[in-house]
């Protein structure tokens, strides 16, 4: 997806400006740790000692990074619509 345009106005306000593309990153990753924080607790609820994989330290060390990647894709793809409000405050 690609950053909404700035006006005319808010580009030439402010100290040294960020690049747009810069700003619209952060918004997104920013959106990707907050599902990352929301769909944590869905996957501590999962009991995994009886998965195909049978549980064990290393999947639950796995876990967290599967959670943030899901969180990751799911903000690239569209997201729940944050990422959006968040750029409009870093501009």
């Amino acid at each position: 997806m690609n950053p909404p345009a700035i006006s005319p106005a808010l580009a030439s306000a402010g100290p040294a400006p960020v690049p747009a593309a810069k700003l619209w990153k952060a918004a997104q990753d920013f959106e990707a740790m907050a599902l990352g924080q929301m769909l944590s607790p869905i996957f501590e609820t999962v009991d995994i000692a009886h998965s195909p994989f049978g549980g064990g330290d290393a999947e639950e060390t796995w876990q967290s990074l599967l959670v943030s990647e899901l969180g990751k894709m799911i903000a690239s793809h569209g997201g729940i619509g944050l990422a959006q409000p968040v750029y409009q405050e870093l501009l």
